[in-house]
């Protein structure tokens, strides 16, 4: 995703609208013990849509709007969110993940690295973090209820976000209607490429 204008926009929109949702009422209602995190399903799915760079910015200002809005230390999600963002958009990087069923182990990473990070930064920063079997269920049912809705949140985000997602140059080529010119990797020009 380029760093355009509708891009900002869009993504900030989208930032401002889930951690409102995520303040106001999800995280409050609880759902067989556990609680619905849209946070790391959000980073998740900009991330991997967008990149590493737009990743791990999307995962500053969310981190930073959540800090902001529930008047925790600031920086503590900023940091958690940051390197969620860059992880899940480098791994969209280094591979094309095209298939269906991506979000759901990408959900299920992300939440879980969310979940742990956010917990050992607490510990390190001594704020009323406590471990139990209570906590450590929480933690994996909250997993399993991201898993589950990761499906519908990531095509929501990627339908919000597709005008100013990267497309392929041969895409708009063809849609102008010119004619791409066939030639060989770099360096070998002139060879004719089969597709």
């Amino acid at each position: 995703m380029t760093l355009s204008p509708g891009a900002i926009v869009r993504t900030g929109a989208l930032v401002l609208l889930v951690v409102i949702v995520q303040i106001s009422g999800v995280q409050n209602a609880s759902v067989l013990g556990g609680t619905i995190d849209f946070i790391p399903l959000l980073v998740a799915a900009v991330a991997i849509y967008g990149g590493s760079i737009t990743g791990a910015l999307t995962g500053f200002a969310t981190g930073v709007v959540l800090d902001m809005a529930i008047g925790q230390t600031l920086g503590m999600s900023s940091l958690v969110l940051t390197a969620l963002g860059y992880g899940v958009g480098r791994y969209r990087d280094l591979r094309d993940p095209a298939h269906g069923l991506m979000p759901i182990p990408v959900a299920a990473a992300a939440t879980t690295g969310y979940l742990a990070a956010v917990a050992a930064v607490s510990f390190m920063l001594e704020l009323e973090a406590s471990v139990s079997v209570l906590v450590l269920r929480e933690a994996v049912i909250t997993v399993l209820l991201n898993v589950a809705l990761a499906l519908p949140f990531f095509a929501l985000v990627r339908r919000i976000l597709r005008p100013v997602l990267a497309v392929d140059p041969l895409h708009r080529m063809r849609k102008r209607g010119e004619q791409p010119t066939a030639s060989g990797p770099l360096g070998l020009r002139g060879l004719e490429v089969n597709r």
